[in-house]
């Protein structure tokens, strides 16, 4: 399991995520909606973040932590994330679960992951450079910024870091890996009083992105 965390993501086997008639996905029992942007879009976010660093690897807790903490400071300020997917509470705090998985080399996607990234023990490295034709420049100043801003936080700071996250004490249950909610993270940050638009914008996110058939 490495560093991450000390839970299955779906204990019992449960699956906690389906997609209704448009598209659109919900978390079973929670009833809620998230960005999914792609499988490109996270790896070039993460190339960002691992250009970054002087030897092109950091681990993946490390990264993991960093692509939480941008995602979470776009929703912030704009409404919205950079590479979304759904979030879940794990014992070292908040997970975007879609990058854990494409770490792991459980994602349909890892061939896409795997060309440009690889995994060496609790390490990942940048061995191809995607270039950044999926983010914008205000994304990746935001990605470049937190790097910069957590340079001289190490790894388990950064971990303490995102336990302090209200989503996260809200959701986490011990042994487990939990959904959280997007709403949960909306309020989390402020975004309180636009939590219907960003929901919105998630719904019509995903549907433009299923009948275009976006590429991953």
């Amino acid at each position: 399991r490495g560093p991450v965390g000390g839970a299955e993501r779906n204990p019992g086997g449960r699956d906690w995520f389906s997609q209704n008639a448009q598209g659109v996905v919900y978390c079973r029992g929670i009833d809620t909606m998230y960005f999914r942007f792609g499988t490109r879009k996270i790896v070039e976010a993460a190339a960002t973040l691992l250009r970054s660093e002087a030897y092109r690897r950091m681990s993946y807790l490390r990264l993991l932590k960093l692509l939480y903490l941008a995602d979470r400071e776009t929703l912030r300020e704009v409404g919205r994330p950079i590479v979304g997917t759904r979030p879940v509470a794990m014992k070292h705090g908040p997970v975007l679960s879609e990058v854990l998985d494409l770490v792991k080399g459980e994602h349909f996607d890892e061939p896409i992951w795997s060309e440009f990234i690889r995994r060496d023990g609790y390490e990942v490295e940048l061995t191809k450079d995607p270039g950044v034709l999926t983010l914008s420049r205000y994304e990746i100043g935001v990605l470049t910024k937190t790097a910069e801003a957590n340079r001289d936080t190490d790894d388990w700071e950064l971990v303490q870091k995102t336990h302090a996250f209200e989503e996260w004490a809200k959701n986490y249950r011990e042994g487990t890996s939990t959904p959280i909610p997007f709403e949960d993270m909306i309020e989390a940050v402020g975004r309180a009083a636009d939590r219907e638009e960003i929901l919105q914008d998630a719904r019509e996110t995903e549907v433009i992105r299923k009948f275009f058939g976006c590429p991953t």
